[in-house]
This record gives structure tokens, C-alpha cells and sequence, in this order.
């Protein structure tokens, strides 16, 4: 699995199928389901570890395969399998605003979704209408935004059961010149303050209420500390890079340490953002 996420760590699944449509995805949730086979369903795997010790059963990606972006007035309706950074330039080519604090979110469209990504105060619970997902019996439904969930990088689907395969987003017309000038912005604060040349999962930890998780880190003394090949980021304390050759266990155990830790200086304890699959 290390070749399909991007913390590039991660032992075999059993089972690894990339699909096509959203068809295809229902009718291999529906035969695992007859023959017993566990399964998954993932995006791009960019907010996941996977152990090391691999994933049992099946693993059904949603990948570039379902990842059509078309506008429809202020609307845009996406695969989940397309890029934010394509959905991204589909908005700004068509002038639509309110997607530009997005934009440089790493992942699939249906990840970002499905853990309520957000960045710059922007989230996605603020632009999704509506979402169209596969139940476990293979039945696709839409629902609005008001039945999503949506909370601090949480939504229904994190929940499980429902696999997201598209989503309708509702935007305001803008200026196209304005609109990629804050995309523009947006980029160059990520690229000078994260560590995007590492593997890494992003962020790691969630924000601690009252306090910036990165800060705790870094006032902890902890920004380079390392376990095998698992570093805290000396670009930015809150994220966990994967510095060649890490292990999911290297990881882990980083990340129970800076756990530890802050909670001893600071009576804070951080919470992962970082989602574990699969076995230790």
C-alpha cells in the first residue's frame, strides 16, 4: 500500500482494485459482501497510515477513473476521485468563488469531504450541496448538506457505511483574475510553511481548542525529533514526515511520544488527525 498513499508507508492488501465508475464500485462492495471478503473504499490515501502489517480483504480506490469536474451555472459537480486541485482550476476558469482557501488541499475531492477538510478558515461543509454515496448494499443515495454531518474534520461518511462517489458544490461568481490571484496566495503560504517536498499524511494532529497543535510541538522542544525514519517536520512542528524508509510503526511510535509529551508540559493532549488501516 506504501505505492498508494502519501506517507508512502504501508504492507500488501489481500485485495486491491482500482474502479471506474460508480457501478463498479457498487457491484464489488455487493460480491464481497456475498463472499464474506472485508473491504474498504479510499481516495487518493492522504490522510492514512496503513500498518505495516498490510490490509486483510479488499481495498476499492476511488481514483482518477471517477474524477469528471463539470460547471453548471454556480454549480460544480465532481467525482470523488478528482484532485482539489483540479476542481480547483475547473472554478477559477469559470469564475466561481468561495473554493480558493481549498485549493491547495492535498487528496481527492471525496476525501476532502469525507473528513470535512478545511484550511485558511475555509471548510468544505461550507461549498458541498449535496453528496452522492454507495451504501453497503450497493445502493447509491443523495443527500444535502443538512444530513452530511458535518463537524471539525468529520462528516457521516467518516462514520462508515457510505462511500462517497461525487459531490455537487454551490459557489458565487467572481472574478477569475481575483479569484486565482488568492489561489496564488493560498499556494505560496503552503509551500513556505509546509513540508510539501516529504511524504508525509498532513497535518497530523487536530487543533487542540485554544491552542495551535504545531505550536505545542514546537515549544516542546520536539521539531526534528525522530524515530527511525518518522520526523517531526523541522519546517513545520505539526506535521510527521516520512524521511526514507519509515515504517508505520516508526510513526506510531512518534506520534504516541509527541502525545505524551505535550500533555506532561502542557496538560494538552492532541488528538490524531491521521487515519490508521490495516494492521500493526
Amino acid at each position: 500500500m506504501s505505492a498508494h498513499t502519501s506517507f508512502k508507508i504501508g504492507g500488501p492488501a489481500d485485495l486491491f482494485a482500482s474502479v471506474k465508475s460508480a457501478e463498479e464500485t457498487a457491484e464489488l462492495i455487493r460480491l464481497a459482501r456475498s463472499l464474506g471478503v472485508a473491504y474498504m473504499v479510499m481516495g487518493n490515501g492522504s490522510n492514512m497510515l496503513v500498518g505495516d502489517g498490510g490490509i486483510r480483504g479488499l481495498v476499492i480506490q476511488i481514483g482518477k477513473n471517477i474524477a469528471d469536474v463539470a460547471v453548471d451555472g454556480n454549480m460544480i459537480t465532481a467525482g470523488a476521485g478528482a484532485m482539489m486541485s483540479k476542481v480547483a482550476a475547473v472554478a477559477a476558469r469559470a469564475s466561481l468563488s468561495g473554493f480558493e482557501p481549498l485549493s491547495g488541499i492535498p487528496g481527492t475531492l471525496g476525501g476532502a469531504v469525507y473528513m470535512n477538510a478545511g484550511a485558511y478558515g475555509g471548510e468544505m461543509k461550507n461549498v458541498v450541496k449535496t453528496v452522492t454515496y454507495i451504501d453497503d448494499n450497493g445502493d447509491l443515495h443523495t443527500v444535502g448538506n443538512a444530513e452530511c454531518g458535518f463537524g471539525y474534520r468529520h462528516s457521516v461518511f467518516s462514520d462508515g457505511g457510505k462511500y462517497i462517489v461525487s459531490a455537487v458544490l454551490e459557489l458565487q461568481v467572481g472574478d477569475e483574475r481575483t479569484i486565482r490571484a488568492e489561489m496564488d496566495e493560498y499556494s505560496r503560504r503552503r509551500s513556505e510553511k509546509q513540508p510539501l517536498s516529504q511524504p508525509s499524511a498532513g497535518s497530523t494532529f487536530k487543533r487542540p481548542e485554544g491552542y495551535f497543535a504545531g505550536k505545542l510541538i514546537q515549544d516542546a522542544g520536539l521539531m526534528g525529533y525522530r524515530i527511525g525514519g518518522a520526523a517531526v517536520s523541522e519546517k513545520h512542528a505539526g506535521f510527521v514526515v516520512n524521511t526514507g524508509g519509515a515504517t508505520a510503526e516508526d510513526v506510531l511510535s512518534l506520534i504516541e511520544y509527541i502525545i505524551d509529551t505535550v500533555e506532561k508540559k502542557f496538560g494538552v493532549r492532541l488528538e490524531p488527525e491521521v487515519r490508521l488501516v490495516g494492521e500493526r
